[in-house]
């Protein structure tokens, strides 16, 4: 079986030939994305693989049916690179739904404590022997409340963190979890209360039309004034002009972003050497109280190696028993889990 393995990274490479080899996988490894310019490198493989910034539109779809490749194996959980209501009937996606919602989670939380304990900030005087403590008065997360948009597997293990800081936490999902409620220090709400009475905002919902720029401008509107935003889910999230308004505005007390809506040509790339061109990425990037890091947050070891074992154990599955638990269907335009594999 060859596959060709598209945006790859040196820190891919290990744990995918660990696992490729061991079920007997050929990958054959492209440094570029996957998009409409690029998609004829998949001629002669059997499938691909893909990541979260390449571009899986109709064009594509079409190019690798007319090659003869069929099978999409995303190694993330998200999919909204992907035109799925295209890709029924023409594509196998398969996906990776969880790899490590503590990494996610952690990277969360270590974002948010140095934003608010000015860690960053310290690290940076402390190089050039300067120990003022002068502007690095932060304050305390126990008694705060927590926003928290999206109660899945990330959003849950997030949740416990901020309950060991001594958080309260009003929790919002469209699909509620059964046992996540007190009705106390965890309580689900209507986004307007989660905007009104939250100290800090984390995102760890998906991107679809439904939650695309949940974070806009009338949802800041109604939030608390210094209010703290998170998201290390999926940049169009948040309308990033709007964040930057009401960073100068002053209604953002501060921003932690791990993700951002036009990142797609940006992340995973060394710009040092170029001017950036994206005014608004530059712009939130000078603010003294917004952090942003390069769509990391998934980035430990143990989330690598649960990436490449389920993304290698998807594409045995599918080739060896034409099906996969984690392959997704468009039906009636909802997404849903295929347990079946016989998408089309």
């Amino acid at each position: 079986m060859k596959i060709a393995f598209f945006d790859a990274k040196p820190y891919d490479k290990p744990s995918f030939e660990k696992y490729g080899q061991e079920k007997g996988i050929k990958l054959k490894y492209f440094e570029t994305k996957l998009n409409e310019d690029t998609v004829d490198l998949a001629k002669g493989f059997d499938g691909v693989c893909a990541f979260v910034n390449d571009t899986i539109n109709a064009v594509v779809i079409d190019k690798l049916n007319e090659m003869g490749v069929n099978v999409l194996a995303l190694r993330c959980a998200g999919f909204n690179n992907v035109d799925m209501k295209y890709a029924y009937g023409k594509l196998h996606v398969l996906r990776v739904p969880a790899y490590s919602p503590y990494a996610v989670a952690e990277h969360t939380m270590a974002l948010l404590l140095t934003s608010i304990r000015r860690i960053h900030k310290a690290y940076i005087r402390s190089r050039d022997y300067n120990f003022s403590l002068a502007n690095l008065t932060g304050f305390d997360l126990h008694g705060k409340t927590v926003g928290v948009i999206g109660t899945g597997r990330i959003g849950r293990v997030f949740i416990d963190i901020c309950r060991g800081f001594g958080m309260r936490v009003l929790a919002y999902d469209k699909f509620k979890a059964n046992d996540l409620d007190n009705g106390d220090t965890i309580r689900y709400v209507e986004l307007d209360e989660l905007f009104e009475n939250s100290d800090i905002i984390s995102l760890h919902c998906p991107l679809t039309e439904e939650t695309n720029h949940i974070i806009d401008e009338n949802a800041l509107e109604k939030c608390k004034k210094g209010v703290v935003i998170l998201n290390t889910s999926r940049g169009g999230l948040v309308d990033a002009e709007a964040l930057l308004m009401g960073i100068k505005s002053r209604k953002v007390g501060a921003a932690c972003l791990d993700v951002y809506e036009e990142e797609s040509d940006i992340f995973f790339e060394d710009n040092s050497g170029h001017i950036m061109e994206d005014d608004t990425l530059a712009r939130l990037i000078s603010m003294p109280n917004v952090i942003v890091t390069s769509h990391q947050a998934f980035l430990t070891e143990e989330a690598l190696e649960n990436i490449a074992e389920t993304t290698v154990n998807n594409l045995i599955s599918f080739f060896e028993n034409n099906e996969c638990e984690n392959e997704l269907c468009y039906r009636g335009g909802n997404t849903q889990d295929c347990k079946s594999g016989k998408c089309f």
